[in-house]
């Protein structure tokens, strides 16, 4: 017999936890599922942005504070962009940031539903299977074992299986990024708490970062648009070692670093995407509903942010038991209101300043301006 919940939440990362978390006291019973067992690595940047932490905190302030004290991360308030010519851009974010390895991050988040919430986790559980009824779901695990729920909330990134099951999805490369990713240590010459981000003239559009995430450790990766990458037959693993070993620009900071991970790779749904994000009886949250800021390529904010917002529509559907798509649609639409809209401006800017090197080292020149860097922090952060 299948067991029964009020809300089932697939996905156990930023945006999954976020919903969670938004849910605690609401009286329903939830369950989150996820296909790994924690604490699991993320191929990510490992930026938590001011936005998420924000979030969190007009959540709940003791919950803010548990975060905070996490002791594996970073403190980077200053980021630093490097034009195709070598010229500097130095950003400093008003709100608080940090850098800590997903790896601890989305563990630490993690643990924050077990301790404060009657949420029913479930680890090591890999949903295969999602079937819509008229009144409830049933989803399917890689085990055998059936759930029910009224309402389903896809947060399981960006191979959703709930996202494939329920809406319906085509690949468009030029509204996707790839990125790789593998840690350093022993990287000379950073500035102190500040993350660098390289536009390299040969591999526009895309970046090459390099970010601290504590304990000597730095992140190191390479982000690029698929269509490009898939144009030029780039194998970014390759072209991260290339950079790594024999750029100009960096290779004389790693001269003496070690590897200590393997080069990770994954798969970023760019914001500002038209596709459908809600249904009758289910949501979409996070990467699972194409919520990747195109412009620096960080999701983490816009996860936890939806997640939130998905909480708040499932209260909404239970006080009236209206799950039809109609109602959803309230959720689509505090999406776009919230994020949808700076997203779709950022992926077209994104897109005009793709391949052209001269044009972005002049607008970042430009940022030199106090008035167009406030302007350029809002639109990013």
């Amino acid at each position: 017999m299948p067991t029964t919940y009020d809300v089932a939440i697939i996905g156990a990362g930023p945006a999954g936890t976020a919903c969670a978390l938004a849910l605690r006291g609401s009286g329903l019973r939830v369950v989150l599922l996820d296909r790994a067992k924690f604490p699991r690595d993320k191929v990510c940047g490992d930026i938590i942005p001011s936005p998420a932490l924000k979030a969190l905190r007009m959540l709940s302030t003791e919950l803010y504070e548990e975060v905070l004290a996490l002791t594996r991360k970073a403190e980077a308030p200053t980021s630093c962009l490097i034009t195709p010519d070598g010229h500097q851009v130095r950003f400093h974010w008003k709100g608080r940031t940090f850098n800590s390895a997903r790896l601890h991050f989305d563990e630490h988040l993690l643990n924050t539903v077990k301790k404060h919430t009657d949420v029913c986790v479930l680890e090591s559980k890999p949903v295969v299977g999602v079937e819509l009824a008229s009144d409830h779901a049933v989803l399917t695990t890689a085990d055998g074992d059936l759930l029910t729920a009224r309402l389903i909330i896809g947060c399981d990134g960006a191979n959703s299986v709930v996202a494939r099951k329920l809406t319906p999805r085509s690949f468009d490369r030029t509204r996707h990024c790839v990125a790789v990713r593998a840690y350093f240590s022993g990287v000379t010459n950073m500035p102190d708490r500040t993350n660098e981000l390289y536009f390299l003239r040969e591999y526009l559009p895309g970046y090459f970062w390099v970010f601290p995430v504590g304990e000597g450790l730095f992140n190191v990766g390479f982000g690029m648009l698929s269509a490009t990458a898939a144009a030029q037959k780039l194998d970014l693993k390759k072209v991260l070692l290339a950079i790594v070993k024999e750029h100009p620009q960096v290779a004389g900071r790693f001269a003496g670093a070690t590897q200590v991970s393997a080069i990770g790779g994954a798969g970023l749904p760019l914001g500002g995407t038209p596709r459908p994000i809600a249904g009758a009886g289910f949501l979409l949250a996070g990467d699972a509903a194409s919520l990747v800021e195109p412009l620096l390529g960080h999701g983490i904010d816009t996860a936890m942010q939806s997640g939130m917002l998905a909480a708040e529509q499932a209260k909404r559907c239970f006080a009236s038991q209206d799950f039809s798509a109609a109602v959803m649609q309230h959720y689509t639409q505090a999406v776009q209101e919230k994020l949808g809209r700076k997203l779709a401006r950022n992926y077209w800017l994104m897109r005009f300043l793709s391949n052209k090197p001269r044009i972005v080292s002049a607008s970042f020149r430009l940022a030199s301006n106090s008035l167009l860097q406030k302007w350029l922090v809002r639109a990013v952060g």
